[in-house]
């Protein structure tokens, strides 16, 4: 069916508005609604408003909100922890590997993650924190943050806890030495 056959069928405003902001999937102006919807910009704001009430008096888990950029057609927040577990994560190499290294050695100061991933971790960390992977929270006996995975990060990855094969005897004493930062002597 064409734009043209859809846009000028009987439905009112507020449906085609609705069917509009369902398919774009991204919050549109009132500008750029009209121009879809073949109406004109007030026509466009009383479906909005009618479009607003049907939502708020349904029991359902979208709403019609206005954002910065426009109007969109949104799930409510109610269902963002919904969100979190049937969407997958899409985590890049980098920020894996950065996870990896401090599920292994967590808690783990930020200063020494760096010192062990590079720069690049500061981001990663920004990354994983965002995804609910892992918490930072301030060192009381340095000025870097202490890191650590969090219930998230054993739910996602389905790990009761990790094996203690991973941890040699002498790990721990071999991270502290590779962890600590080259002195250089003039």
């Amino acid at each position: 069916m064409s734009d043209d056959r859809l846009l000028n069928t009987d439905m009112n405003a507020a449906t085609k508005i609705e069917a509009i902001l369902y398919l774009k999937g991204k919050p549109l102006s009132i500008g750029e609604i009209a121009d879809y919807a073949a109406c004109d910009r007030a026509t466009v704001e009383d479906g909005i408003i009618e479009l607003i009430d049907q939502y708020a008096h349904r029991d359902t888990a979208l709403e019609v909100v206005e954002t910065a950029s426009g109007y969109s057609l949104q799930l409510r927040s109610d269902f963002q922890d919904l969100v979190q577990t049937l969407i997958p994560v899409e985590l890049g190499v980098g920020a894996l590997r950065t996870l990896a290294a401090i599920a292994l050695n967590g808690p783990i100061l930020q200063s020494d993650l760096i010192n062990l991933r590079g720069s690049g971790a500061y981001q990663q960390v920004q990354e994983l924190v965002a995804q609910g992977f892992v918490k930072k929270r301030r060192d009381s006996e340095s000025r870097s943050y202490s890191l650590h995975t969090t219930p998230k990060f054993h739910q996602y990855f389905q790990i009761e806890q990790l094996p203690q094969q991973f941890f040699p005897k002498n790990s721990q004493k071999q991270l502290e030495l590779e962890l600590n930062p080259v002195v250089e002597v003039d």
